[in-house]
């Protein structure tokens, strides 16, 4: 069937019984529409929806989509998809110019922009006639999806760093406990033991850990172990007018992570992580547990997957959240936006569905729950959403994250060291406050 004679059919379905006379049904020779199918009612609320699952996610939330459509004849969704490395410019050009989706994906990382210039609506008192209640999902999770005391947007879930490991790898090394789970000696020095350890046992062509030597993964490890320790994971001064990431915690951490580089426990110009582990050349990959329902998919790999390891003095780990955001339209009806909402209930009530890809749901019934529970790995990792370490709600963040991943990415290639680093880091991003 051709794409134009699908839209015939769904024009169909939409039209009149009288009006069919007009239609000849999908190209192809088929037979013109039933009078029962003629009969089905336009839903009440077509709604748009935005997303930038244009991974792997994107299968686990086209099937909500689709579910939650089969359930709702009054209420169709009609979901988009977009690379996220344009996704929030493509957003903000739809908002300007009127074209705006009627709902959308936003991580609590870009909600602040949003927020302060007025893109997205206040659901606060909207949300309550819903029934979407703040206290029922997880603390942490709700209050990155605040802004101000209020709430923009309702939370979907938390997508944390996890530590994934190749049990064939780590029994060949020895570093497995009888429940098969990994054995990492304690601190720092722990950690390190355990990779050569492994580096040790396996063949040359296999990574002891993969991580990029380009991109924001680097980041991510670093902002995790420096929220690891006591007075650390600070970012800005106490009004966010400089930065204060040019300290010694700051530091500490960072010189952790390069000399996983240095001495070779990462091997150098790894380019896709992600796939190195998926094909079993790698021994330990920490990244998004957004990875677990595509590890599950791979015919030969035997993996775990645990919290990212204890190195200092707390658990924290990074994270975002994805939330479901009303973009501003001046024009929207109340009708509709109460489909909306409807739409962001149902989702956050069958977070199970979303599990499926590897997040942790944001309401905590769905957490404890026997669907999730009944979940291979996903109750190994469920508690990191107590202590993600979430970035600092500031309207130029993602700008500050960019210049982190350059000047990382100049120190993995040994351009320049830790600490100049950081001094260089703090250095653009004082001048981009300023601007």
């Amino acid at each position: 069937m051709n794409r134009t004679g699908c839209i015939h059919r769904r024009l169909a379905s939409w039209l009149p019984a009288a009006a069919l006379v007009l239609l000849t049904g999908c190209a192809g020779g088929e037979e013109p529409l039933s009078p029962e199918a003629a009969a089905v009612p336009a839903p009440a609320h077509q709604l748009e929806y935005w997303t930038p699952f244009s991974g792997g996610d994107n299968r686990f939330m086209t099937e909500m989509v689709d579910r939650f459509n089969a359930e709702h004849p009054d209420i169709q969704v009609k979901q988009t998809n977009s690379r996220l490395d344009d996704y929030y410019q493509r957003l903000r050009t739809a908002i300007l110019a009127g074209n705006a989706p009627d709902v959308a994906i936003i991580h609590t990382t870009s909600l602040p922009q949003f927020v302060q210039n007025g893109y997205v609506e206040d659901l606060s008192e909207p949300a309550k006639r819903a029934g979407l209640d703040p206290s029922e999902f997880n603390p942490n999770i709700a209050d990155a999806a605040t802004y101000d005391g209020r709430l923009y947007s309702v939370p979907l879930d938390t997508h944390a760093l996890v530590m994934y490991y190749n049990k064939a790898h780590l029994a060949a090394a020895g570093a497995l406990d009888a429940e098969g789970r990994p054995v990492v000696g304690s601190g720092p020095e722990g950690f390190e033991a355990f990779l050569s350890r492994i580096r040790d046992a396996v063949p040359p062509d296999v990574a002891p850990m993969a991580q990029p030597s380009t991109r924001i993964d680097s980041v991510w490890l670093w902002w995790s172990l420096y929220n690891q320790m006591e007075g650390g994971g600070v970012f800005y001064n106490a009004d966010a007018t400089a930065a204060a990431l040019n300290n010694p915690k700051a530091l500490e951490a960072l010189e952790f992570v390069n000399g996983l580089y240095e001495k070779r426990l990462i091997p150098p110009d790894i380019n896709d992580a992600f796939k190195l582990f998926y094909d079993g050349k790698a021994a330990v990959l920490i990244t998004g547990m957004w990875g677990t329902g595509a590890f599950e998919n791979a015919p030969a790999l035997d993996f775990g997957v645990v919290p990212v390891p204890v190195l200092y003095d707390r658990p924290a780990v990074w994270g975002d959240t994805h939330t479901l955001a009303i973009p501003t339209r001046h024009d929207m009806e109340d009708g509709k936006r109460d489909a909306i909402l409807t739409f962001a209930r149902w989702m956050v009530e069958h977070g199970e569905m979303w599990a499926a890809a590897g997040h942790v749901p944001s309401l905590t019934k769905v957490v404890e729950g026997e669907a999730l529970g009944a979940m291979k790995y996903r109750s190994d990792y469920a508690a990191t959403a107590d202590y993600v370490a979430y970035w600092p709600r500031h309207v130029k963040q993602w700008a500050m994250i960019e210049v982190l991943i350059r000047e990382f990415e100049r120190m993995i290639y040994k351009r320049q060291t830790p600490a100049e680093a950081l001094r260089r880091a703090e250095e653009t991003i004082d001048a981009e406050l300023r601007q």
